[in-house]
């Protein structure tokens, strides 16, 4: 017991030393909360460590008492007979009989010499068969009699309908809350560039690097099969066009980066590709933004 308190009080005395930081680089919130957090540990362990050795002095206390007023009676006192509070606590909470006492207890049926005991259930386990029971009703007074609280599936459809509030939120803040409905061309330099990019990691294969077509149409004439503005090339992008092998990228790319590679497609417009192959030849209906 000294060695374990000494143990614990160098322990303590040691924890300052680890904590010091050097002046440039203050102790930061977190680091003095884990700080409290221990020395909070190392007092209680302190506390219940000394709790335990209390105890065993005041059982001791006790045993000698008994043993005194035992000799003063004339008789002999046997410390092993006196149970501990853990014997005691185990005893309560089971409800066994001694072994010594099982013919209290003893029914008269009789299996080829094997006897069967009247043993009570544990009281633990019948304060839980009780409190379960007691559950179930609060439950059903809160749940379906006085419908408090929501349901399971109550609280899903809050939860997702406050998933996609914030949802909405955070494409909003984003940029992300545009549809094919509310995009505007851009010819922003920076929105362009990004298009560019997934232009050419994602089209390039099949309308070629400067537009001009390969398995897909030709971008540089005013003839789309789609339509030509930027809400019809962001909408063809969006939902894709099956039929023609065109595969939807609405799973793919965020709205904003939808915006972003149709507004680049649209700079193709008008423009001559400087490199192979030729371009394809007009394909669909003559598109004029004001009739738009």
């Amino acid at each position: 017991m000294k060695r374990t308190l000494i143990m614990f009080l160098f322990f303590g005395l040691a924890i300052p030393t680890f904590a010091q930081e050097s002046e440039t680089a203050p102790i930061s919130q977190g680091d003095m909360l884990l700080i409290v957090l221990i020395l909070v540990l190392i007092v209680a362990l302190l506390i219940l460590v000394i709790g335990m050795y209390v105890i065993s002095i005041v059982r001791i206390i006790l045993l000698e008492d008994k043993k005194q007023k035992a000799e003063a009676e004339g008789k002999v006192f046997d410390p092993s007979s006196e149970k501990s509070w853990w014997q005691k606590f185990q005893r309560s909470a089971t409800d066994a009989v001694p072994i010594e006492k099982e013919e209290t207890i003893m029914l008269d049926h009789d299996y080829d010499g094997i006897h069967e005991l009247d043993n009570h259930l544990p009281p633990w386990w019948k304060w839980l068969f009780y409190g379960g029971i007691a559950w179930g009703i609060v439950y059903m007074l809160v749940y379906h009699v006085f419908d408090a609280l929501p349901l399971q599936e109550e609280e899903y459809a809050i939860e997702m309908a406050a998933a996609k509030s914030a949802r909405e939120e955070l494409m909003a803040s984003e940029g992300n809350n545009i549809d094919e409905n509310t995009v505007e061309f851009s010819e922003e330099a920076e929105v362009l560039a990004k298009g560019k990019i997934i232009y050419d990691r994602d089209c390039a294969v099949c309308h070629a690097p400067e537009g001009q077509g390969l398995i897909g149409p030709n971008f540089t004439d005013n003839y789309w099969l789609h339509g030509g503005g930027i809400k019809d090339v962001f909408h063809t992008i969006k939902y894709g066009v099956p039929e023609k092998g065109m595969i939807p990228w609405q799973s793919k790319l965020s709205p904003s980066d939808i915006r972003d590679v149709a507004s680049y497609v649209l700079t193709f417009v008008g423009t001559t590709p400087k490199n192979p192959p030729a371009p394809k030849g007009p394909e669909g209906e003559e598109y004029k933004p004001e009739a738009e």
